[in-house]
């Protein structure tokens, strides 16, 4: 794979990270049985692909260290705990946009548009979880060509900052996470201040610009998509995201 790269780098063409980004969505995810088995796996297919620095990987090697030798309930509760219990570490991203005001509605509809105009669509059996998680959202990104993909993540660039802040607040290892898809795809890692914690019935008062990931911007069919969806009969070829 390495020498596909180089030469492919040779002719002056940046190829989509395509297993960098399906390898730290799963990283993202729930932390399930079997992501802690096959977690090791996962981080050598990003360390194959060359793309993600040394630096980062060290502190995705951490967080893979955790995941794997820590006990099960502990890791589950604490992943629970961290992403499920306050705005700020929401892994939703129109939550961080919209709370649960109409517009995330439409946000949402939007969003099923673009993954359906470029011939991909949620899958039924994905756990129940909403179009707009990143892991999903991360997997629509790893289909797209290189440009768009930057694009498209460059919308809600500003969103990883804040997740990778607030992840650092807590004193997280899932923070190498954000930040290493915002080095991946060539965004600025940019100081954002942390509010304090807020359960989430009371987050939504003033949410703040989306910058492009919500309604403006979603119904173009150049743009990124997610972890659990499968392709249409009519599809061209694209997909693809492992345990």
């Amino acid at each position: 794979m390495s020498s596909v790269l180089s030469y492919v780098r040779a002719l002056g063409i940046q190829p989509t990270p395509t297993l960098s980004l399906r390898g730290l969505a799963r990283l993202l995810a729930y932390p399930d049985q079997a992501l802690r088995e096959h977690a090791h796996e996962v981080l050598q297919a990003i360390r194959n692909e060359g793309q993600v620095g040394a630096e980062r990987l060290a502190g995705l090697e951490r967080l893979v260290s955790q995941l794997t030798r820590t006990e099960a309930f502990e890791i589950e509760s604490d992943y629970v705990e961290l992403f499920d219990r306050g705005r700020a570490t929401s892994l939703h991203l129109f939550e961080h946009v919209h709370g649960d005001s109409r517009d995330r509605g439409q946000a949402m509809v939007d969003l099923v548009q673009t993954y359906e105009q470029a011939g991909l669509k949620l899958n039924p059996d994905n756990g129940g979880e909403l179009p707009d998680y990143l892991p999903l959202v991360l997997e629509f990104v790893s289909t797209q060509p290189a440009e768009q993909a930057r694009e498209f993540t460059g919308e809600f660039a500003h969103i990883l900052n804040a997740l990778y802040a607030a992840l650092l607040k807590r004193r997280s290892l899932y923070a190498h996470v954000p930040a290493a898809l915002l080095e991946l795809m060539g965004h600025p890692i940019e100081p954002t201040e942390v509010p304090e914690d807020e359960a989430l019935d009371d987050a939504w008062s003033e949410p703040p610009a989306f910058d492009g990931c919500s309604t403006r911007g979603q119904q173009r069919a150049d743009q990124p998509q997610p972890i659990h969806i499968v392709r249409t009969n009519k599809a061209a070829p694209t997909r693809g995201a492992t345990s």
